[in-house]
């Protein structure tokens, strides 16, 4: 069994920062993929970030060059630094692991408003 745990979320005004963190734990035998999707009400969950075990990432168009996604593989954690943030970035944020299978976190609300 694997767990993710998140942490980080909230308000922000529009151009402010946050920083999200998601640490696993459980049944992890390995590096694997981490990474984060997001989701507003009504709409299907969108890919953000991603990240593999040795560094190598990708990123949806829409943040590339306003989020950062890094890992800390001795912590089993994943972090996603987002700066210039805007209204259009609000949403529940889902960090994920794939191990044979994604597990997901419990999710964390990000609302940019001002």
């Amino acid at each position: 069994q694997v767990q993710l745990v998140e942490s980080g979320g909230g308000l922000v005004q529009p151009g402010g920062s946050l920083r999200l963190s998601c640490a696993a734990s459980g049944s992890i035998f390995g590096i694997y993929p981490m990474g984060w999707y997001r989701q507003v009400p009504g709409k299907q969950r969108e890919f953000v970030a991603g990240i593999g075990g040795v560094g190598n990432t990708n990123y949806v168009d829409s943040v590339k060059g306003r989020f950062t996604i890094s890992r800390d593989n001795d912590k089993n954690t994943v972090y996603l630094q987002m700066n210039s943030l805007k209204p259009e970035d609000t949403a529940v944020y889902y960090c994920y692991i794939s191990i044979h299978h994604y597990y997901w976190g419990q999710g964390t609300q990000v609302t940019v408003s001002s």
